[in-house]
């Protein structure tokens, strides 16, 4: 299903100021939503909180974090990843309290996760009973999930001076989740295209490598024949055997450093060919991507759509009980003058009735 929302509420969001390391900056103008998300394929959880369209917090949950409360309505958590330390201020204790339960909740869970994974690729790495002694591998040594250690910080707390209850929210809505996905997908694409730049680059200046190399593999060549052709000559003079011996050894040596040299350069032509293919399959990728985010930004564009179709019915609704209104409001008013009539026409015919019993 992807990643989803879990857990949501409302608070002032601040980070760390990055030149100073001690004072805090508002990034939000008021309270906007902080969630929990989780993502199920990739088991992360992480704190995701926009303001508009703009991403003010993206801290994946690790083990090694942890969620300070500096006062009673404030708390904050370092994010090495993001290298920065991120405060938040909420209206009310118990707010505080609940975010601060959920991610000791959250990551307690990214340490089992994280465990979990370690087991597998033990499991994984670990050989056969079958397989003979000499065949043994060694377990492959798990990688941290989330990098090192973060630093608690305790700057100065910020202060409000007037804290409004705000409702919590159980989710975000549906548009914020969607735009997290195309901004994924943008990363990803932008990280692609970035790696194939750089290996095109290095393809181009591997390409005029070789192109150098072939230019002094055939200068070596041409020495190499000039030099037997040397050789040949000197064999020739009779008189000068012990020279020629010492010549020809020489020589030999100098053709074998360039057999050596000739092989060092195909080596590393087969390893460029390699690299050309990766980058091929990079381009793969990369349309893989396009192909997702076009997908994703044409079910923004139909939810778009439904957003104002709803939109168009409820003023249309609104209007319809505006007119209904109205019409009742007119239909009293009439009724109360008949009444009024049917008043008076009651104590016109008692006075009758009256006068005439006289």
């Amino acid at each position: 299903m992807g990643e989803q929302p879990i857990f949501s509420t409302r608070a002032h969001v601040f980070q760390i100021d990055p030149s100073t390391k001690k004072n805090w900056v508002p990034t939000s103008k008021h309270a906007v939503t902080v969630s929990y998300f989780y993502d199920s394929t990739r088991n992360v959880y992480r704190i995701i909180s926009l303001d508009g369209s703009k991403a003010i917090i993206n801290s994946t949950i690790t083990p090694n974090m942890t969620f300070t409360k500096t006062s009673q309505k404030f708390g904050q958590w370092a994010d090495s990843r993001a290298n920065t330390v991120y405060g938040l201020g909420f209206s009310s204790e118990g707010s505080l309290a609940k975010f601060a339960e959920k991610f000791a909740e959250f990551k307690e869970a990214a340490r089992l996760a994280k465990e979990k994974s370690h087991e597998k690729m033990e499991l994984s790495s670990t050989p056969s009973q079958e397989s003979a002694p000499g065949d043994l591998l060694s377990p492959m040594s798990p990688g941290s999930i989330n990098g090192t250690d973060d630093e608690r910080v305790r700057p100065e707390t910020p202060k409000f001076s007037e804290a409004r209850a705000e409702p919590s929210q159980n989710a975000l809505p549906f548009s914020h989740s969607s735009s997290n996905i195309n901004k994924h997908w943008e990363a990803e694409l932008e990280a692609l295209k970035g790696n194939n730049a750089k290996l095109t680059a290095a393809l181009l200046e591997s390409t005029a490598n070789v192109k150098q190399w072939k230019q002094q593999l055939g200068a070596y060549q041409e020495e190499a024949e000039r030099l037997h052709k040397r050789v040949t000559e000197l064999e020739c003079v009779s008189g000068q055997t012990t020279v020629i011996k010492s010549q020809k050894t020489e020589l030999n040596l100098t053709i074998e450093e360039l057999e050596t040299d000739l092989r060092a350069k195909e080596e590393e032509l087969e390893r460029l060919k390699a690299e050309v293919e990766s980058t091929s399959e990079f381009r793969s990728q990369r349309d893989s991507l396009s192909q997702k985010l076009q997908a994703s930004e044409s079910r923004n564009a139909a939810l778009e759509s439904q957003l104002g179709d709803l939109e168009q019915r409820l003023e249309s609704s609104q209007q319809e009980s505006e007119a209904f209104r109205k019409t009742l409001r007119s239909l009293l008013e009439l009724l109360d003058g008949k009444i009024f009539e049917l008043t008076e026409l009651r104590d016109t015919l008692a006075k009758i009735l009256e006068a005439s019993s006289n």
